[in-house]
């Protein structure tokens, strides 16, 4: 298997022995090293889907048939609802519980999953990350390659720096050009400035202090 796979200190509740190396031969990669799936999980997708995905030209495709995109029913030009279709695909349900166990997972899959029940509700975001998982598994078995948590690191660092970028350009195109402020902790501006800005303070709040037994 290599040193690559990382070895997991407690296995899984009622896992049957040696199912981690069973699926690793029968995939060609770990799917246990994806957040939320567990090896329970990865043999209900082996059962239901197989060990090969070459019948699905796309990972679009393969979301697809898992029913885990969206069915728009347009009219006039207008999208009158975009409903995933109804299904009782097995596998597209082991999606959705290894979606729940991301509930409290630290990694960038378990924050974004919890940004996007914030933003789109729960029953939207049940939707949207399983179609994540679906093509993460989808990428990892017809590329064999492993899961790589850092692909996603850098996805969150553009994230960032595009939404810290945002203001900035707002600000130009209103025609104001964004200035950096030097902030300086006023403990490095020595006891006399406390002391003259604590005096500031209180005649500006009204604040003054009785002399002693008056």
């Amino acid at each position: 298997m290599g040193d690559k796979r990382r070895a997991r200190q407690v296995p899984w509740r009622n896992e049957p022995p040696q199912l981690r190396a069973d699926l690793y031969r029968a995939f060609g990669v770990d799917l246990t090293e994806i957040p939320g799936i567990n090896s329970l999980i990865a043999q209900m997708l082996l059962t239901e889907i197989g060990p090969d995905l070459a019948r699905f030209p796309t990972a679009a495709a393969f979301c697809s048939w898992l029913r885990l995109c969206p069915d728009p029913k347009i009219s006039g030009g207008q999208v009158l609802s975009s409903r995933t279709r109804p299904t009782k695909n097995r596998a597209a349900f082991a999606l959705r519980v290894a979606t729940q166990a991301l509930n409290r997972s630290d990694t960038f899959l378990g924050d974004d999953f919890r940004r996007m029940k914030a933003r789109m509700g729960i029953p939207k975001a049940m939707t949207a990350t399983p179609h994540k998982l679906a093509r993460i598994i989808y990428h990892m078995i017809t590329t064999q390659q492993e899961y790589d948590a850092s692909t996603f690191q850098k996805q969150e660092e553009r994230r960032q720096h595009q939404k810290s970028a945002r203001p900035h350009l707002q600000a130009r195109e209103l025609g104001f050009q964004p200035v950096p402020i030097r902030v300086v902790p006023l403990w490095s501006r020595g006891i006399p400035h406390l002391l003259t800005l604590s005096r500031s303070w209180s005649i500006t709040f009204g604040i003054t202090s009785s002399p002693a037994g008056g």
